[in-house]
């Protein structure tokens, strides 16, 4: 009788980085590495550090772009743990769209098939969704082997990527799903569990939450004003 062999189980907990200064701004940043957090986005950061200090992680890996880092900062400082550079989950490459104002993009062609069809769009001089959507899901299961619990601090498109695959939905459907930033959603892989999706509970202190959400949700949204 063959003996059965456990397989791995790991919790992902997807971070999308604090509010920048391109949401403040509503500019689509893409990979412009200049881009840091706005005050408010540094008051997050720090509410953040207050909650993931409390927890244990065998592993912390973020999106090598500067606004995923200075998000991880003071968590790090405390815990003294090393951040893990993962490519993989960096932000999408909007090609010719990146730094451009978000309303002024909503009136292109090209934006109802972002809401609607994404799986048919390739940005001009950039990537697919579809390219994304591999490439980020491949990297959170490869970080995943053979540990129990990690971080991954990424950006809202990328984290809305990850959690339709294990959602179970179509890319075509992945703009439904809301990821604030600053925001915390659970996964559990390979079993494709979705524990927690958007948890904003730890940033009330942080931010004033007037009920708004920000309407153009390519780049993940600017989240609640």
């Amino acid at each position: 009788m063959t003996a059965m062999v456990k397989e791995n189980s790991c919790e992902v907990v997807l971070l999308r980085h604090a509010h920048s200064t391109a949401n403040s701004k509503g500019i689509l940043a893409g990979r412009n590495n200049r881009i840091g957090l706005t005050e408010r986005g540094e008051r997050e950061a720090i509410a953040l550090a207050e909650l993931l200090v409390t927890q244990k992680f065998d592993a912390i890996y973020s999106s090598p772009l500067k606004r995923c880092y200075d998000t991880l900062q003071p968590f790090v400082e405390r815990s003294r743990l090393k951040i893990r550079e993962l490519p993989g989950v960096v932000e999408m490459e909007y090609g010719t769209w990146s730094g451009k104002s978000l309303k002024t993009l909503s009136k292109e062609p090209l934006w109802k098939n972002i809401q609607t069809r994404p799986s048919t769009v390739t940005f001009p001089r950039g990537e697919s969704f579809m390219e994304m959507w591999t490439r980020a899901n491949e990297a959170v299961l490869q970080a995943a082997k053979g540990k129990s619990r990690i971080l991954i601090a990424s950006h809202g498109d990328v984290i809305k990527a990850i959690l339709a695959f294990h959602l179970g939905s179509s890319l075509d459907s992945f703009q439904r799903i809301m990821v604030e930033p600053a925001s915390i959603s659970i996964i559990r892989v390979p079993s494709s569990q979705v524990l927690m999706l958007n948890q904003t509970a730890h940033l009330q202190g942080a931010r004033n939450n007037n009920g708004e959400i920000d309407r153009f949700t390519l780049g993940g949204g600017a989240g609640r004003s």
